[in-house]
């Protein structure tokens, strides 16, 4: 199985965290890079075409194709939520650079 590129990066100061994802748009970007590599895929028909819906919380993507509508957060941790993606991404950032392991 090959190296998950997020989870064996070196460790990131505070600095260079809040350069990388110290946005909603930069967190965005980075989730969209991560959920979809060759660029935005259907769950449906696996369509490469979309639009995007803007509502209240999350952008939405709608396959030109097929219709069908899915978000950034859909089929992920992240998927209920109502907290911004930099809540979350933080939260993930202090935990992963935790010095106690909180297992033992």
């Amino acid at each position: 199985m090959p190296q998950n590129k997020i989870q064996y990066q070196a460790g990131l100061s505070l600095g260079q965290f809040t350069e990388l994802y110290g946005t909603e748009s930069l967190c965005e970007a980075a989730l969209e890079k991560a959920r979809w590599p060759e660029g935005f895929r259907s769950p449906r028909c696996g369509g490469a075409q979309y639009g995007v819906i803007h509502d209240s919380r999350r952008k939405r993507y709608q396959c030109k194709n097929c219709r069908h509508q899915t978000t950034l957060t859909a089929g992920t941790i992240f998927e209920a939520t109502k907290l911004a993606l930099t809540i979350l991404f933080q939260a993930i950032y202090m935990i992963s650079q935790a010095k106690t392991s909180a297992g033992c």
